[in-house]
Protein backbone atom coordinates (compact mmCIF):
# COMPACT_ATOMS: atom_id res chain seq x y z
CA UNK A 1 0.00 0.00 0.00
CA UNK A 2 1.22 3.46 -0.88
CA UNK A 3 1.40 6.47 1.70
CA UNK A 4 1.85 9.39 -0.17
CA UNK A 5 2.62 11.93 2.61
CA UNK A 6 5.40 11.13 4.85
CA UNK A 7 5.62 11.98 8.67
CA UNK A 8 8.35 12.74 9.80
CA UNK A 9 8.49 12.06 13.76
CA UNK A 10 12.11 12.54 14.70
CA UNK A 11 13.76 14.83 17.69
CA UNK A 12 14.72 17.61 14.82
CA UNK A 13 14.39 18.26 12.38
CA UNK A 14 10.74 18.35 12.28
CA UNK A 15 7.63 18.90 9.69
CA UNK A 16 7.55 22.76 8.88
CA UNK A 17 3.67 24.42 9.16
CA UNK A 18 2.83 25.83 5.74
CA UNK A 19 2.29 29.58 6.65
CA UNK A 20 6.15 29.17 7.80
CA UNK A 21 7.16 27.75 4.73
CA UNK A 22 5.21 30.47 2.80
CA UNK A 23 6.94 33.12 4.76
CA UNK A 24 11.04 31.94 4.36
CA UNK A 25 9.50 31.62 0.61
CA UNK A 26 8.72 35.93 0.23
CA UNK A 27 10.97 37.85 -2.16
CA UNK A 28 14.57 38.47 -0.47
CA UNK A 29 15.38 41.95 0.82
CA UNK A 30 18.40 43.00 1.98
CA UNK A 31 20.27 42.37 4.96
CA UNK A 32 21.33 46.06 5.33
CA UNK A 33 18.12 47.72 5.11
CA UNK A 34 14.95 49.44 6.89
CA UNK A 35 13.05 46.24 5.47
CA UNK A 36 14.93 43.73 7.30
CA UNK A 37 15.65 45.58 10.43
CA UNK A 38 11.56 45.64 10.63
CA UNK A 39 12.02 42.29 10.65
CA UNK A 40 14.51 41.69 12.65
CA UNK A 41 13.06 43.82 15.60
CA UNK A 42 9.61 41.76 15.29
CA UNK A 43 11.72 38.72 15.75
CA UNK A 44 14.10 39.80 18.42
CA UNK A 45 10.56 40.80 20.73
CA UNK A 46 8.34 38.14 19.35
CA UNK A 47 10.14 35.48 20.80
CA UNK A 48 10.25 36.96 24.25
CA UNK A 49 7.47 34.63 25.99
CA UNK A 50 8.88 31.96 24.54
CA UNK A 51 11.76 31.89 26.44
CA UNK A 52 9.92 33.55 29.78
CA UNK A 53 13.11 36.45 29.45
CA UNK A 54 12.39 40.44 29.77
CA UNK A 55 15.42 40.87 27.52
CA UNK A 56 15.12 40.45 23.44
CA UNK A 57 16.22 37.42 22.55
CA UNK A 58 19.31 37.23 20.47
CA UNK A 59 19.20 35.35 16.37
CA UNK A 60 21.99 33.71 15.01
CA UNK A 61 22.60 32.02 11.78
CA UNK A 62 24.02 28.66 13.08
CA UNK A 63 23.12 25.69 14.14
CA UNK A 64 22.20 25.13 18.10
CA UNK A 65 25.71 23.69 18.74
CA UNK A 66 27.04 26.93 17.91
CA UNK A 67 24.95 28.07 20.53
CA UNK A 68 26.08 25.34 22.88
CA UNK A 69 29.55 26.53 22.58
CA UNK A 70 28.79 30.64 22.38
CA UNK A 71 27.06 30.40 25.59
CA UNK A 72 30.04 28.53 27.21
CA UNK A 73 32.77 30.71 25.53
CA UNK A 74 31.05 33.92 26.58
CA UNK A 75 30.13 32.94 30.44
CA UNK A 76 33.76 31.00 31.02
CA UNK A 77 37.06 32.56 31.73
CA UNK A 78 40.23 30.12 30.51
CA UNK A 79 40.91 29.31 34.15
CA UNK A 80 37.76 28.87 35.93
CA UNK A 81 36.12 25.86 36.94
CA UNK A 82 32.82 24.99 34.97
CA UNK A 83 30.64 21.64 35.52
CA UNK A 84 29.09 19.91 33.11
CA UNK A 85 25.83 17.52 33.81
CA UNK A 86 26.29 14.58 30.92
CA UNK A 87 23.03 12.90 31.52
CA UNK A 88 22.91 11.55 27.86
CA UNK A 89 24.74 12.09 23.84
CA UNK A 90 24.18 16.00 24.16
CA UNK A 91 25.33 16.41 27.91
CA UNK A 92 28.68 14.56 26.66
CA UNK A 93 28.67 17.13 23.38
CA UNK A 94 28.63 19.63 25.78
CA UNK A 95 31.64 17.88 27.55
CA UNK A 96 33.65 17.79 24.42
CA UNK A 97 33.19 21.62 23.79
CA UNK A 98 34.31 22.81 27.19
CA UNK A 99 37.26 19.91 26.80
CA UNK A 100 38.18 21.73 24.04
CA UNK A 101 38.62 25.19 25.36
CA UNK A 102 38.70 24.73 29.28
CA UNK A 103 41.19 22.79 31.42
CA UNK A 104 39.14 23.23 34.52
CA UNK A 105 36.15 21.26 33.64
CA UNK A 106 34.19 18.84 35.73
CA UNK A 107 32.07 16.10 34.78
CA UNK A 108 28.69 15.02 36.59
CA UNK A 109 27.15 11.48 35.27
CA UNK A 110 23.74 11.05 35.45
CA UNK A 111 22.37 7.45 34.64
CA UNK A 112 21.17 7.55 30.75
CA UNK A 113 17.58 7.48 31.06
CA UNK A 114 17.32 9.55 34.29
CA UNK A 115 17.05 13.29 35.16
CA UNK A 116 19.62 14.74 37.89
CA UNK A 117 18.97 14.34 41.58
CA UNK A 118 19.53 18.07 43.08
CA UNK A 119 20.33 17.55 46.17
CA UNK A 120 22.99 14.91 45.37
CA UNK A 121 24.55 17.01 42.86
CA UNK A 122 24.35 20.44 44.94
CA UNK A 123 26.30 17.55 47.24
CA UNK A 124 28.79 17.08 44.63
CA UNK A 125 29.43 20.93 44.11
CA UNK A 126 30.21 20.34 47.97
CA UNK A 127 33.11 18.33 47.82
CA UNK A 128 34.44 19.82 44.27
CA UNK A 129 36.03 22.11 47.31
CA UNK A 130 37.13 24.91 43.98
CA UNK A 131 35.06 27.83 43.29
CA UNK A 132 32.49 26.87 40.03
CA UNK A 133 31.96 29.76 37.91
CA UNK A 134 28.97 28.04 36.15
CA UNK A 135 26.75 25.00 35.58
CA UNK A 136 26.21 23.96 32.78
CA UNK A 137 22.95 21.40 31.92
CA UNK A 138 20.38 20.23 29.53
CA UNK A 139 16.96 21.00 29.48
CA UNK A 140 15.48 18.11 27.98
CA UNK A 141 18.14 15.29 27.03
CA UNK A 142 17.57 14.80 23.28
CA UNK A 143 19.22 11.57 23.04
CA UNK A 144 17.04 9.61 26.09
CA UNK A 145 14.08 11.83 26.39
CA UNK A 146 14.87 12.82 29.80
CA UNK A 147 13.20 16.32 30.83
CA UNK A 148 15.66 17.78 33.95
CA UNK A 149 14.12 19.43 37.13
CA UNK A 150 15.26 22.70 35.55
CA UNK A 151 12.70 24.56 38.33
CA UNK A 152 14.12 23.10 41.19
CA UNK A 153 17.97 22.72 40.00
CA UNK A 154 18.50 26.43 39.48
CA UNK A 155 16.75 27.76 42.51
CA UNK A 156 19.34 24.99 44.36
CA UNK A 157 22.19 26.06 42.86
CA UNK A 158 21.11 29.87 43.86
CA UNK A 159 20.75 29.03 47.12
CA UNK A 160 24.85 27.27 47.55
CA UNK A 161 26.06 29.92 45.71
CA UNK A 162 24.42 32.70 44.17
CA UNK A 163 27.59 34.23 41.99
CA UNK A 164 27.51 30.93 40.24
CA UNK A 165 26.14 31.06 36.42
CA UNK A 166 23.50 28.57 35.76
CA UNK A 167 23.39 27.96 31.96
CA UNK A 168 20.65 25.84 30.17
CA UNK A 169 20.56 23.81 26.53
CA UNK A 170 16.84 24.35 25.57
CA UNK A 171 17.42 22.86 21.91
CA UNK A 172 14.80 20.40 22.15
CA UNK A 173 12.15 21.34 24.17
CA UNK A 174 12.05 25.48 24.09
CA UNK A 175 8.38 26.02 22.40
CA UNK A 176 7.11 23.28 24.19
CA UNK A 177 7.78 23.96 27.82
CA UNK A 178 6.87 26.75 30.44
CA UNK A 179 10.10 28.34 31.52
CA UNK A 180 11.11 32.01 33.01
CA UNK A 181 14.69 32.96 33.29
CA UNK A 182 13.92 34.96 36.41
CA UNK A 183 11.63 32.57 38.33
CA UNK A 184 14.11 29.37 37.26
CA UNK A 185 17.30 31.66 38.50
CA UNK A 186 18.50 30.75 34.42
CA UNK A 187 21.02 32.99 33.35
CA UNK A 188 21.83 31.72 29.91
CA UNK A 189 19.16 29.36 27.85
CA UNK A 190 19.93 28.38 24.00
CA UNK A 191 17.84 26.66 21.65
CA UNK A 192 17.76 25.70 17.90
CA UNK A 193 15.47 26.50 15.04
CA UNK A 194 14.73 22.81 13.95
CA UNK A 195 12.71 21.37 16.91
CA UNK A 196 9.66 22.60 18.82
CA UNK A 197 10.24 26.04 17.31
CA UNK A 198 9.09 23.91 13.92
CA UNK A 199 11.65 26.44 11.56
CA UNK A 200 13.86 24.56 8.98
CA UNK A 201 17.97 24.32 10.73
CA UNK A 202 19.76 26.59 10.71
CA UNK A 203 19.09 29.77 13.25
CA UNK A 204 20.02 29.34 17.03
CA UNK A 205 18.76 31.36 19.52
CA UNK A 206 19.94 32.82 23.22
CA UNK A 207 18.03 34.30 26.12
CA UNK A 208 19.72 35.87 28.99
CA UNK A 209 19.36 37.48 32.08
CA UNK A 210 20.84 40.93 33.24
CA UNK A 211 23.54 39.77 34.90
CA UNK A 212 25.31 37.55 31.84
CA UNK A 213 24.60 40.52 29.55
CA UNK A 214 27.50 41.90 31.93
CA UNK A 215 29.09 38.72 32.12
CA UNK A 216 29.48 38.35 28.62
CA UNK A 217 31.53 42.07 27.88
CA UNK A 218 33.65 40.81 31.34
CA UNK A 219 34.79 37.36 29.82
CA UNK A 220 38.32 36.93 28.25
CA UNK A 221 38.00 33.49 26.58
CA UNK A 222 38.97 34.31 22.46
CA UNK A 223 36.08 34.07 20.22
CA UNK A 224 34.90 35.69 16.78
CA UNK A 225 31.38 34.87 15.52
CA UNK A 226 30.24 33.44 18.28
CA UNK A 227 30.99 36.59 20.80
CA UNK A 228 27.98 37.47 21.85
CA UNK A 229 28.68 40.93 22.63
CA UNK A 230 28.93 41.67 18.97
CA UNK A 231 25.15 40.52 18.19
CA UNK A 232 23.84 42.60 21.53
CA UNK A 233 25.64 45.76 19.85
CA UNK A 234 23.72 45.00 16.41
CA UNK A 235 20.54 44.04 17.83
CA UNK A 236 20.12 47.33 19.53
CA UNK A 237 20.02 48.55 15.78
CA UNK A 238 17.67 46.13 14.96
CA UNK A 239 20.09 43.91 12.75
CA UNK A 240 23.33 41.56 13.09
CA UNK A 241 26.62 41.57 13.32
CA UNK A 242 27.11 38.86 9.84
CA UNK A 243 24.84 38.23 7.25
CA UNK A 244 22.27 36.70 8.61
CA UNK A 245 19.33 34.07 6.85
CA UNK A 246 16.98 36.30 5.88
CA UNK A 247 14.39 34.00 5.18
CA UNK A 248 14.26 32.15 8.49
CA UNK A 249 13.95 35.68 10.58
CA UNK A 250 11.04 35.82 8.78
CA UNK A 251 9.90 32.24 9.75
CA UNK A 252 10.50 32.93 13.06
CA UNK A 253 7.80 36.00 12.83
CA UNK A 254 5.72 33.39 11.24
CA UNK A 255 6.11 31.25 13.97
CA UNK A 256 5.31 33.50 16.69
CA UNK A 257 1.70 34.28 15.13
CA UNK A 258 1.11 30.49 15.24
CA UNK A 259 1.77 30.35 18.65
CA UNK A 260 -0.13 33.70 19.43
CA UNK A 261 -3.39 32.00 17.47
CA UNK A 262 -3.09 28.57 19.03
CA UNK A 263 -2.17 30.57 22.75
CA UNK A 264 0.91 29.33 24.25
CA UNK A 265 -0.43 27.76 27.38
CA UNK A 266 -2.39 25.78 24.69
CA UNK A 267 0.69 24.43 22.63
CA UNK A 268 2.18 23.70 26.09
CA UNK A 269 -0.82 21.62 26.96
CA UNK A 270 -0.92 20.07 23.67
CA UNK A 271 2.63 18.69 24.38
CA UNK A 272 1.91 17.28 27.29
CA UNK A 273 -0.87 15.70 26.16
CA UNK A 274 0.61 13.91 23.35
CA UNK A 275 3.30 12.28 26.03
CA UNK A 276 1.26 11.19 27.97
CA UNK A 277 -0.95 9.20 25.14
CA UNK A 278 2.08 8.24 23.47
CA UNK A 279 3.61 6.59 26.69
CA UNK A 280 0.67 4.97 27.75
CA UNK A 281 0.06 3.40 24.11
CA UNK A 282 3.68 2.03 24.23
CA UNK A 283 3.22 0.42 27.75
CA UNK A 284 -0.03 -0.86 26.36
CA UNK A 285 2.13 -2.73 23.39
CA UNK A 286 4.49 -4.01 25.48
CA UNK A 287 7.22 -1.60 24.61
CA UNK A 288 9.69 -0.40 27.94
CA UNK A 289 9.65 3.48 28.43
CA UNK A 290 13.18 4.40 28.70
CA UNK A 291 12.39 7.03 31.22
CA UNK A 292 10.59 5.19 33.96
CA UNK A 293 9.43 8.37 36.10
CA UNK A 294 6.28 10.29 34.11
CA UNK A 295 7.10 13.63 36.07
CA UNK A 296 10.75 13.58 33.83
CA UNK A 297 9.47 12.59 30.92
CA UNK A 298 9.88 15.20 27.93
CA UNK A 299 7.08 16.63 25.94
CA UNK A 300 8.99 16.69 23.04
CA UNK A 301 10.41 13.05 22.94
CA UNK A 302 9.69 9.59 24.29
CA UNK A 303 12.35 6.93 24.04
CA UNK A 304 11.41 2.87 24.28
CA UNK A 305 13.26 -0.34 24.17
CA UNK A 306 12.11 -3.16 22.12
CA UNK A 307 12.83 -6.15 23.33
CA UNK A 308 15.93 -7.02 20.91
CA UNK A 309 17.53 -5.67 18.14
CA UNK A 310 16.27 -7.68 15.56
CA UNK A 311 12.65 -6.13 16.73
CA UNK A 312 14.37 -2.72 17.15
CA UNK A 313 15.13 -2.92 13.51
CA UNK A 314 12.30 -4.42 12.41
CA UNK A 315 10.17 -1.68 13.72
CA UNK A 316 12.49 0.93 12.03
CA UNK A 317 12.96 -0.17 9.11
CA UNK A 318 9.19 -1.31 8.17
CA UNK A 319 7.98 1.71 9.74
CA UNK A 320 10.00 3.61 6.50
CA UNK A 321 9.31 1.53 4.21
CA UNK A 322 5.94 0.12 4.62
CA UNK A 323 4.46 3.14 6.49
CA UNK A 324 6.23 5.96 5.10
CA UNK A 325 6.97 6.86 8.95
CA UNK A 326 10.49 8.02 9.91
CA UNK A 327 11.55 7.87 13.65
CA UNK A 328 14.91 7.80 15.10
CA UNK A 329 17.23 5.62 16.63
CA UNK A 330 20.03 5.73 19.96
CA UNK A 331 22.68 7.10 20.15
CA UNK A 332 26.10 7.12 22.26
CA UNK A 333 25.62 3.64 23.82
CA UNK A 334 22.10 3.13 23.39
CA UNK A 335 22.52 3.14 19.92
CA UNK A 336 21.12 0.03 18.70
CA UNK A 337 19.03 -0.20 21.87
CA UNK A 338 16.26 1.58 22.16
CA UNK A 339 14.14 4.25 19.75
CA UNK A 340 12.56 7.63 19.81
CA UNK A 341 9.67 9.08 18.47
CA UNK A 342 9.77 13.02 18.60
CA UNK A 343 6.71 14.76 18.94
CA UNK A 344 7.16 18.32 19.07
CA UNK A 345 5.85 21.45 17.11
CA UNK A 346 3.76 21.24 14.27
CA UNK A 347 2.29 17.96 15.70
CA UNK A 348 -1.14 16.40 16.56
CA UNK A 349 -2.54 13.55 18.35
CA UNK A 350 -3.69 12.14 15.34
CA UNK A 351 -0.08 12.53 13.96
CA UNK A 352 0.86 10.22 16.77
CA UNK A 353 -1.96 8.16 16.14
CA UNK A 354 -0.68 6.82 12.74
CA UNK A 355 2.66 5.77 14.27
CA UNK A 356 0.88 3.99 17.41
CA UNK A 357 -1.67 1.86 14.90
CA UNK A 358 1.32 1.21 12.19
CA UNK A 359 2.92 0.00 15.56
CA UNK A 360 0.26 -1.93 16.18
CA UNK A 361 0.44 -3.81 12.84
CA UNK A 362 4.42 -3.97 13.08
CA UNK A 363 3.97 -6.04 16.08
CA UNK A 364 1.41 -8.03 15.71
CA UNK A 365 3.47 -9.54 12.59
CA UNK A 366 7.17 -9.62 14.45
CA UNK A 367 5.63 -10.96 17.52
CA UNK A 368 2.94 -13.47 15.75
CA UNK A 369 0.33 -12.12 18.60
CA UNK A 370 -2.47 -9.78 18.26
CA UNK A 371 -1.68 -6.22 19.26
CA UNK A 372 -4.43 -5.07 16.87
CA UNK A 373 -6.78 -1.79 18.70
CA UNK A 374 -4.52 -2.25 21.86
CA UNK A 375 -2.30 0.99 21.40
CA UNK A 376 -5.17 3.01 19.74
CA UNK A 377 -7.40 2.38 22.57
CA UNK A 378 -5.38 3.43 25.30
CA UNK A 379 -3.99 6.61 23.41
CA UNK A 380 -7.43 8.29 22.80
CA UNK A 381 -8.94 7.17 25.95
CA UNK A 382 -5.88 9.77 27.26
CA UNK A 383 -6.90 12.25 24.64
CA UNK A 384 -10.35 12.08 25.43
CA UNK A 385 -10.26 12.98 29.00
CA UNK A 386 -8.08 15.79 27.73
CA UNK A 387 -9.90 17.34 25.33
Amino acid sequence: MQYYQPLLLTPGPTPVPDSIMSAIQLPMVGHRSKDFEDIADEAFKGLKPIFGTKNEVLILTSSGTSVLEARMLNIANPEDHIVIIVSGAFGNRFKQIAESYFKNVHIYEVTWGEAVKVDEFINYLKELDVKVSAVFTQFCETSTGVLHPVHNLGHALKKYDDSLYFVVDGVSCIGAVEVDLTKDKIDVLVSGSQKAIMLPPGLAFVAYSDRAKERFAEVTTPRFYLDLNKYLNSQEQNSTPFTPNVALFRGVNAYVELVKHEGFNHVIQRHYTIRDALRTALTSLELELLVKDDSYASPTVTSFVPNNKEELSYIKDQLKSRFNITIAGGQGHLKGHILRIGHMGKVSPFDILSVVSALEILLTDFRKENYIGKGIAQFMEVIKHAS
